[in-house]
């Protein structure tokens, strides 16, 4: 994440005066490093945070990062991912009017698709990612479970064999439910969003912020824009935003710079506009924590 030198250098000054500390001296001393660490962080109003050094796997930041919490469409993360794991980009998709229905009447954000269309999976996931889909959720995990409750059984399991112990899916879009939602933590989210980041096509389609799809013989032609503000920050690379009344926004975020790749999760934020700015300063904040 090409992230401003001068800003670095800016909040590392501001930061020091603050603290009434150099960094060498804080450095040197072993016990109160920690908390100092934590003072120096931006501030994060969300209900849970995390974030990590993809790179090394090294934590740079959490609050609450182990609190069980919904998700919202940031389970479509899992979606994608597990999706890349069955499917080739060239297999094709055909749209069904339950797709369609199931969005309408859950509620959820469309990737507007149409019954009958036939689409690659290569191109589904951006209507998958970038208006965050509900339809796109549902036609493809009823293509590749088969069904839809084969692929969230699939999506639980791909949790564990990653190590997400403290996360459960109920659907594949992260819509509210009958019979109640699903849960993740923002570290368990976080360790998902590295892992899907290793797929080339998925870390390209989350960090694309408008992508077209022209009309052919087998669909008709669409346009799908990325919610994730945050793309338009230098070094920003994804990941995807989620909303519901009881999750709240949440967003899990990306970017990279001097080789390194931090990525992060925010799960419970009352305000949309803010996950965005806080993302932002975390991933500021972590470059530099990153870099030393």
């Amino acid at each position: 994440m090409r992230i401003r030198k001068a800003r670095l250098a800016a909040v590392g000054g501001a930061l020091a005066l603050a603290t009434g500390l150099a960094a060498p001296a804080y450095a040197q001393v072993s016990a109160p490093a920690v908390a100092t660490v934590r003072q120096q962080a931006p501030a994060v109003y969300a209900n849970a945070a995390y974030l990590m050094d993809a790179s090394s796997g090294k934590e740079l930041f959490g609050k609450n990062a182990g609190e069980r919490l919904p998700i919202a469409s940031v389970t479509k993360t899992m979606t994608a991912y597990l999706v890349m794991k069955t499917a080739k980009p060239t297999d094709v998709v055909q749209i069904k009017r339950e797709d369609v229905q199931y969005a309408e009447d859950g509620g959820g954000t469309t990737a507007d698709l149409q019954p009958g269309d036939r689409i690659p999976v290569g191109e589904l996931l951006y209507g998958l990612m970038l208006p965050s889909g509900a339809d796109a959720a549902h036609a493809l995990a009823r293509t590749y479970g088969p069904g839809v409750k084969g692929f969230v059984a699939k999506m639980n399991a791909t949790a564990r064999e990653l190590g997400m112990k403290e996360t459960e899916y109920v659907n594949a879009d992260g819509l509210p439910t009958p019979d109640g939602d699903g849960y993740s933590t923002a570290h368990d989210q976080t360790v998902l969003a590295a892992k899907a980041l290793q797929v080339p096509l998925i870390k390209q389609v989350v960090g694309t912020r408008y992508h077209s799809l022209d009309a052919n013989g087998e669909h008709g032609t669409y346009g799908w824009r990325n919610t994730n503000r945050l793309l338009g920050t230098p070094g920003a690379i994804g990941v995807k935003t989620g909303f519901t009344r009881a999750a709240g926004y949440t967003l899990a975020f990306a970017g990279e710079q001097d080789g390194h790749t931090l990525v992060g999760v925010l799960l419970g934020e009352s305000d949309s506009s803010r996950r965005f700015d806080t993302a932002e300063a975390l991933l500021s904040w972590g470059a530099a924590r990153a870099a030393a």
